[in-house]
């Protein structure tokens, strides 16, 4: 998901620390700034040339280094997930696909609008310019590597910071509808529990890629406040329209969908070779209940990648639905069990959304 990051750097620092922000970000900073690496990053990741390390490396290995291990208790053996998760088919994460739902009412459009600015501010602070990396590595591989191509270290510094505001959105409608309920006396219809549990579910993405980097001060300074304006953001914009605020989140999402199908391509073309045969954390595995044999970093993508499709498809649904009286269609029983209808995992995947008309 997109982040306010943009907004947050252009209200806070001055023309000459965003510079200096934007050249950390894409690894091109040859002096001291007095920070610490924006990340320490896992065994796999190799060293970069002195003076342009923004990750501390150790050397190449297919193990995932513990960066918050389990504690051990006396009584307690495991703790289960809150919210176990739908198993996926191989079959069914391959089916997934990029699509845009066409922006038809004016608050389609604001949504819309909201997502490409937060979007290209992004890019430019990450360095990420996809496009331009695979037209210029068609005719000069070397010079498209220099200055465009997204490796696995920009990668996973995207992915983390993305994961960690991605879960505000659903736990900012929850907590909202929740209160409303309270406030009204009347029931949700089945809306809060899904909402929370897409934002346990961000969470989830976010600890499986911590598993793998350990983010530093400069990273989590960040976080701080990209979250702070975030979570207010969506908080004003969920009082004033709920539908324009699922909308917004469906849009998020079809851009998640669209870095994770970019960062899965990137590896079958062989531009992302540390990753090739990385080895999903146990977090991962126990999560999905991967399957021995699928069980790579690139099947961790494709995994993390259906559940963003999943949050596409039901915010999107969300955005076309009564606020107040319609209840939850991925929380409701249907009378016709063989018709196609909303399900939590990706048996009957609409990509844009379910209409109202076909779930009410």
């Amino acid at each position: 998901m997109i982040s306010t990051q943009a907004a947050t750097c252009g209200s806070v620092v001055s023309k000459r620390a965003s510079a200096q922000l934007l050249k950390t970000f894409n690894g091109l900073n040859t002096t001291n700034i007095g920070f610490r690496p924006t990340f320490i990053v896992a065994r796999q990741l190799q060293s970069i040339p002195a003076g342009r390390q923004h990750f501390s490396s150790t050397s190449s290995s297919s193990s995932i280094t513990e960066f918050f291990p389990k504690k051990e208790t006396e009584k307690v053996r495991r703790t289960e997930a809150a919210w176990p998760h739908p198993v996926y088919t191989p079959e069914q994460m391959a089916a997934v696909t990029v699509a845009h739902r066409e922006a038809k009412s004016y608050s389609d459009k604001v949504a819309l609008l909201a997502v490409k600015v937060l979007r290209f501010g992004l890019d430019v602070a990450t360095g990420y310019k996809h496009d331009k990396a695979v037209k210029l590595n068609k005719s000069d591989p070397a010079a498209a590597t220099m200055k465009y191509s997204m490796n696995e270290q920009k990668y996973m510094i995207r992915n983390v910071f993305l994961e960690s505001v991605a879960g505000v959105p659903g736990m900012v409608a929850g907590m909202l509808r929740h209160l409303h309920s309270m406030r009204r006396m009347k029931r949700d219809n089945g809306w809060i529990e899904t909402l929370l549990e897409e934002s346990y579910n961000e969470r989830m993405h976010l600890l499986v890629f911590l598993k793998m980097t350990e983010p530093g001060l400069f990273m989590r300074l960040m976080v701080l406040g990209a979250q702070g304006v975030w979570f207010n953001a969506l908080f004003f914009a969920y009082l004033i329209s709920p539908r324009t605020a699922h909308r917004f989140v469906g849009y998020l999402e079809e851009e998640a969908v669209i870095t994770y199908t970019r960062q899965i391509d990137d590896i079958d073309a062989g531009r992302l070779p540390k990753w090739e045969k990385m080895e999903a954390p146990e977090i991962a595995i126990d999560y999905w209940k991967m399957p021995e044999g699928h069980r790579t970093m690139r099947d961790l993508l494709l995994y993390i990648r259906a559940d963003e499709s999943k949050h596409r498809e039901v915010n999107h649904t969300f955005g076309n639905l009564n606020q107040k009286e319609d209840p939850n269609p991925y929380a409701s029983e249907y009378k016709n069990h063989e018709k196609p209808h909303p399900t939590k995992d990706l048996t009957h995947m609409r990509p844009t959304g379910w209409e109202r008309n076909d779930v009410i």
